[in-house]
């Protein structure tokens, strides 16, 4: 087990029973050492719909009750309900989620009560977690139940999308819910309603799918662009197995970047400091008139970026409000993935939006159908009106992470290597190693190779100046 850019994510086997119980009681400890909790504090518990995250709920339950906490049953809810959540209770929580990886694994995402655990809390939690395994003593795995706090939760978290845009923002739009597994599925569907959007249910499922919102795989496209077509709708929205990033496409069913649409969410917001991964478009830092802070990929960076920017007073100096509802000034952060951050609050339609440091696919979804709503245009001719770079991204999956780690090696190992491997593409003109390489090629196109932090996957991202030779140059670095 490791943690990675997300939580601890493994193989189900290796995660149920010992591994959950054994890093709950090194949560649990690493709370009450650090005076985040006493005991009979209350911890929250969450899961997506994975086969098999209700066991591994029930174990981390049992194993919060034997550390002397008092864990909350939250049931089947998305990550950000579950953080907005525990913000209020002044709480801990965890998420059992592997997000959008397949099926046969899963994971934990652990929250202190002020917010996502840093990578410092992650590698205590590791040490205590290997002290209390002890050589392989006994460790007890009992299960437990909790009280049910989750139509509390999830009332709380509909009641902040309700706040964000103007009444009836969203009359007048046709738009396809694709619903497979994700917890975020019944809300979507009503916080949209309540703004007066024609919703459509699509794709249902029993079991569970693995969406991933940065790399969605071509058949996933073409059912989408099955559904837009037959249904007439304006856009399709989504989100992954636990709710923290978003799906949305235009009115032909294809995907926005989700850096797009974190891009549209910080103009919607008036934000003056937007942090975001090397990952994201580079045509960021000139799309908006706010202050843009890089960093690695994964959610604690971002967070950790957000709150630099905090203490050092760089919210408000620039940025300039995009819409009525919002103020200037503020910092929010995105990924690639689309999963956006409130590091600071904003001036909504409803009021004030209070901070929420962890990623949230609502709040994305609702500015871009606000913008499509507001300015009557479909969202392609809105996407193509920000003229970013054009940029595309895909994985390999079941690539051994020491076949990447070996790969990394070699690549940073010398200038040659690099270029030797980079030859039957193009020559290259530079290279960033902030998290895995970003190499920029002698005619300006842009290669990222990274190893998930997640899975055993390779990730390619590129950019290119037309979107014929992004996917040609996607497909060229994934077959090296």
């Amino acid at each position: 087990m490791k943690f990675g850019t997300s939580g601890l994510r493994g193989l189900v086997e290796d995660l149920e029973g010992r591994a959950t119980s054994l890093y709950t009681g090194a949560f649990a400890r690493h709370l009450l050492e650090t005076g985040a909790a006493g005991p009979g504090s209350p911890v929250l518990v969450g899961r997506d719909f994975r086969a098999s995250s209700p066991g591994i709920a029930a174990t981390v339950i049992g194993a919060l009750r034997r550390a002397g906490l008092a864990p909350l049953d939250c049931g089947a809810i998305p990550t950000p309900a579950l953080a907005l959540y525990g913000l209020k209770l002044g709480a801990a929580s965890l998420m059992v989620t592997g997000s959008h990886i397949p099926d046969d694994r899963n994971g934990i995402k652990f929250y202190r009560p002020d917010g996502e655990i840093d990578k410092q809390d992650e590698a205590r939690i590791t040490a205590i977690a290997a002290e209390l395994d002890g050589g392989g003593g006994a460790i007890e795995l009992a299960p437990g139940v909790a009280p049910d706090r989750s139509a509390e939760a999830a009332a709380l978290f509909a009641a902040r999308n309700a706040a964000l845009l103007p009444e009836g923002a969203l009359a007048g739009l046709r738009v396809g819910v694709y619903q497979h597994s994700t917890v975020a599925r019944d809300l979507l569907v009503q916080v949209l309603e309540a703004y007066g959007a024609d919703t459509v249910a699509l794709g249902r499922s029993g079991h569970f799918i693995p969406v991933d919102t940065e790399a969605v795989p071509a058949d996933t496209v073409a059912l989408l662009k099955g559904w837009a077509g037959e249904h007439r709708l304006d856009a399709i929205v989504s989100a992954d197995g636990d709710g923290d990033r978003p799906l949305v496409t235009d009115e032909t069913g294809e995907p926005l970047r989700g850096d797009l649409l974190g891009l549209i969410a910080a103009r919607f917001l008036g934000a003056g400091v937007v942090v975001t991964p090397v990952t994201s478009n580079s045509g960021i830092e000139a799309a908006g008139d706010f202050q843009v802070l890089r960093t690695r990929v994964g959610s604690p960076f971002v967070i950790a970026g957000m709150l630099e920017a905090l203490q050092t007073g760089q919210e408000g100096q620039t940025g300039q409000a995009a819409d009525a509802a919002s103020t200037p000034g503020g910092v929010m952060g995105f990924e690639a993935n689309g999963g956006l951050l409130t590091g600071s609050a904003f001036a909504v339609a409803g009021g004030r939006l209070d901070p929420l440091p962890t990623r949230d696919s609502f709040l994305p979804v609702l500015a871009a159908l606000f913008l499509a709503a507001r300015e009557k245009t479909p969202l392609s001719q809105i996407a193509a009106g920000f003229r970013l770079p054009f940029t595309a991204a895909d994985r390999l999956e079941n690539f051994p992470v020491e076949a990447s780690a070996r790969l990394m090696a070699h690549l940073r190992a010398s200038d040659d290597n690099l270029a030797a491997f980079l030859a039957p593409i193009a020559a290259v003109a530079g290279k960033s190693d902030i998290d895995g390489l970003r190499v920029t090629l002698a005619d300006g196109r842009i290669v990222h190779l990274r190893p998930s932090g997640n899975a055993p996957e390779m990730r390619c991202y590129v950019e290119a100046q037309n979107q014929l030779t992004a996917k040609k140059l996607l497909r060229q670095g994934l077959e090296l």
